[in-house]
């Protein structure tokens, strides 16, 4: 149960499984992005909703379904989340592997600036994505530098949620980490709360493609996730209390 006094409390998580409907995201020999990735944002979902009842999880989406990159962050406003969760899987030569935990901010270099691009070229499949996204043009680099300069006033709670993920992947759940990074993805942009985007895995390396399409793999990965949110969310309500 939730007491009834004391600081601050973390009520609400919103739950985003990236790509959907007619955008396929990236794909390995098999495994498609957005499939991966909303098998993983359902895991997570179901074990936060068993163990911790008090935490409301709102989805960005179910089911494969299309969903406009500003319409994510919307649904996390609406509900007045307090953390945004987005989940993806990565693409790269066959030998890059790893996970990778994202927030919102400037980019430091060209590969992390490839990755952003990536993302965000999704846009490209929405009606009026120019007027939709300020003249954002996922595929200029002066938009992109021009972007990331933008800081979130959340950017502390994003780093400090992201430092636990990347800990339980390279710890209890024993993989190969590429690190915490920043770079400016449209989908974290308009997100009034701390919000991180996470890149499973590469679908393009054999190995890690059975990994994450493997039920097993997708439970371990929502396993981590789901240590880290339970984490943050004491350390945070911890630090309020004694405030």
């Amino acid at each position: 149960m939730v007491p009834s006094t004391g600081g601050y409390r973390l009520r609400t998580v919103v739950l985003d499984a990236g790509h959907g409907g007619k955008d396929r995201g990236c794909a390995g020999q098999s495994a498609r992005e957005a499939d991966v990735s909303l098998k993983i944002i359902l895991e997570l979902g179901q074990l936060i909703e068993e163990n911790m009842p008090e935490v409301k999880v709102v989805y960005t989406r179910k089911t494969d379904e299309f969903v406009e990159l500003a319409d994510r962050a919307g649904i996390a406003n609406k509900n007045n989340a307090d953390l945004f969760i987005s989940v993806h899987c990565n693409a790269g030569p066959s030998v890059a592997h790893g996970t990778e935990v994202w927030t919102m901010g400037p980019h430091k270099t060209e590969a992390n600036l490839a990755t952003a691009k990536r993302e965000n070229a999704v846009i490209l499949q929405e009606d009026n994505y120019k007027e939709r996204y300020s003249g954002f043009d996922p595929r200029s680099p002066q938009s992109h530098i021009l972007f990331s300069l933008y800081q979130s006033a959340h950017i502390d709670n994003s780093l400090r949620f992201a430092a636990k993920v990347d800990h339980e992947f390279r710890t209890s759940v024993g993989r190969t980490s590429r690190g915490v990074k920043q770079a400016g993805f449209l989908v974290l942009w308009k997100s009034t709360m701390p919000s991180v985007l996470i890149e499973a895995g590469f679908l393009t390396n054999p190995t890690e493609e059975r990994y994450l399409n493997d039920k097993s793999g997708q439970s371990y990965m929502a396993s981590g996730i789901y240590r880290a949110f339970r984490k943050y969310k004491q350390d945070l309500e911890a630090s309020s209390a004694a405030d």
